[in-house]
Order: C-alpha cells, then structure tokens, then sequence
C-alpha cells in the first residue's frame, strides 16, 4: 500500500504510523501492508483528524 499526503511529516506524526515507513521529499510516502480496509480507513481517518489531505492511495497486488 502507498499513501501520498500533501505534507511533510515529521517525525513525530510519523510515529503515529508504526507500521508505515514515511519517506518525505516536498510531500510524505507512506508505505507498508495493510491488514485489511477497515486498517487502511483507519489510516485515512487519522491523516484527516490531523488536517493531512491525503493525495494518492495505491494497493499493490499481492
């Protein structure tokens, strides 16, 4: 799974993602497996709660 959000994150906020590696260059990469959609809306719904607009979501096939 890829997440792309229109920010930098920083260290902290990437922490809220342990299971995520946050790669930022102008914006921020989040990748990593997801158990299911329930853990990806979980993700979104975070980034939203934060105020992070979330520009790209990719699933990659198994």
């Amino acid at each position: 799974m890829l997440i792309r959000v229109d920010a930098e994150l920083t260290d902290e906020l990437s922490g809220a993602f342990p299971h995520l590696v946050a790669r930022t260059q102008r914006a921020t990469t989040l990748t990593g497996e997801m158990a299911d959609q329930e853990e990806l809306q979980g993700v979104l719904s975070l980034l939203s709660s934060l105020g992070i607009s979330v520009v790209e979501v990719v699933a990659f096939p198994d």
